[in-house]
């Protein structure tokens, strides 16, 4: 246990140090999406997918938010034939249609090994259709095998913005010797934070340009359900389309 909350301690630093204007640049391009009425999408497969929840319908959440999340990619309708599906071509050019992204918009694509067909597609398509592309991914994992896509580019290659989650290879960091399969992944904690340093930095854009950032209460304090209905209803009147 300790060894890996310090794992992930070094890992946050780490970050911290290196992915910090990369962060800030996010948020700026975000900021400029959000001002001009468009959308953030957010995809991802296997556990990835939590990352495209993390952001959306919660307290302290930018409403804006659209998550990309196909049962088929997910866990909880079979995991092996989820690391399956998320290899075969044709499936992101159904999603990038059935959510109607276009020009203007943002799409975070988070893969850790950034190898796999679905996420590369879903960045061919989302550039193709003028979207900004962010990828959530992990640099030196990707660059240490072979990708999968028959374009034979790797997610992070594709990208506007690069976001490294500084990982280990294999994503697990603590080895228990003599076994030789390690244990405590990184890719989801070092990734939410990554994703929820970018909102904050994202309200704090509006705040410094005199405007209120478009945020979710938590529903379970007073006048949550009212704060979220009103914006709601503003967005969506000013042609807002969120999933809600």
């Amino acid at each position: 246990m300790e060894a890996y909350f310090q794992k992930v301690q070094a890992l946050l630093q780490t970050v911290r140090q290196t992915q910090g204007e990369a962060i800030l640049e996010a948020a700026s391009r975000c900021t400029e999406v959000i001002l001009a009425r468009k959308r953030l999408f957010f995809f991802g497969t296997g556990h990835s997918h939590m990352l495209a929840e993390e952001p959306f319908y919660r307290a302290g959440g930018l409403i804006p938010v659209v998550p990309i999340l196909e049962p088929s990619l997910m866990l909880h309708e079979g995991a092996v034939k989820s690391t399956r599906m998320e290899r075969l071509g044709g499936i992101a050019e159904i999603l990038l249609d059935r959510h109607e992204a276009g020009a203007g918009d943002a799409i975070f694509i988070i893969s850790n090994s950034g190898l796999n067909a679905v996420p590369v597609e879903m960045a061919i398509g989302a550039k193709r259709r003028g979207l900004t592309v962010v990828a959530l991914t992990n640099i030196a994992q990707s660059q240490s095998s072979e990708p999968r896509h028959e374009s034979k580019q790797r997610l992070f290659e594709l990208a506007d913005l690069v976001l490294d989650n500084c990982g280990p290879h294999g994503d697990a960091a603590i080895s228990l010797e003599p076994y030789p399969i390690a244990v405590g992944p990184t890719s989801t904690v070092v990734g939410a934070f990554i994703i929820n340093a970018i909102v904050v930095q994202i309200a704090d854009n509006f705040r410094r340009l005199g405007e209120q950032p478009p945020l979710f209460m938590s529903a379970n304090v007073a006048g949550g359900d009212e704060h979220n209905k009103k914006w709601i209803e503003a967005l969506r009147e000013g042609g807002y389309r969120i999933p809600l």
